[in-house]
């Protein structure tokens, strides 16, 4: 039995690529038995979590300044990186509410109180929101209700209990939701590119392995899955 006949990769990726990737991996015929296992999370606390050490085999970022970190870092395997797939930015509310929210600038009036966003100065959905906040001029006017969350997933939970009256996510998570509709979407072309990128880390402790799932994240089965799942991609 070789050492790649009992690898378990590790995956450290976003928390929004968590349905998905959990198919995926189920999926994979590893070379020589080998697996996978993810954690998931917020990028920037996994980024951060793999410069302290952790033993990451693969990093999936919800964006591109998670990744510049780690490479800047020497932390990513030079030709490994990939910026693969793409998302889109929505205002979701419970299911039952009566609340009608048909644009951004409904988020500023008096009906919502608090808004669920995973932490604007460092989680990528929630940098990703502010940017698009700020670009229609009204981060000002929400700031003060923005209740900040963990990870896209946090602030999913958020609109699903009622505690909050609204939340961004990614298109991806609203879909996966039963307890919460989406409000409205916010176009390619007015919100920020949305990117993300995959590398192997270096000093893999499975990289033969870990090299193979990377591949396999690029196949036609792994692609069809994605976009089940409401993922678009930069190819």
């Amino acid at each position: 039995m070789n050492a790649a006949s009992s690898a378990l990769v590790l995956v450290f990726a976003a928390a929004s690529l968590t349905d998905a990737l959990r198919e995926i991996g189920n999926s994979w015929k590893g070379p020589e038995e080998a697996r996978v296992a993810f954690n998931l999370g917020g990028s920037s606390l996994l980024a951060r979590q793999i410069r302290e050490g952790a033993p990451a085999d693969l990093f999936l970022s919800a964006d591109e300044a998670q990744m510049d970190g780690l490479e800047k870092a020497g932390l990513v395997i030079p030709g490994t990186r990939k910026s693969v797939l793409s998302n889109t930015l929505v205002v979701v509310v419970p299911a039952d509410s009566p609340l009608n929210i048909v644009s951004e600038k409904d988020l500023a009036g008096p009906s919502v109180k608090r808004l669920a966003l995973a932490e604007p100065s460092s989680v990528p959905v929630g940098v990703y929101s502010k940017k698009f906040f700020e670009s229609v001029g009204i981060w000002e006017a929400i700031s003060p209700k923005v209740i900040p969350t963990e990870n896209v997933r946090a602030t999913l939970a958020a609109v699903e209990s009622g505690n909050v009256e609204a939340g961004m996510v990614y298109k991806t998570d609203a879909l996966i939701s039963k307890k919460v509709k989406i409000a409205f979407e916010v176009s390619a072309a007015r919100g920020p590119a949305i990117s993300y990128p995959f590398a192997l880390m270096k000093g893999a402790p499975h990289e033969a392995a870990a090299r193979a799932f990377l591949t396999y994240l690029a196949s036609k089965e792994a692609r069809a899955t994605f976009a089940k799942y409401g993922f678009t991609f930069r190819d």
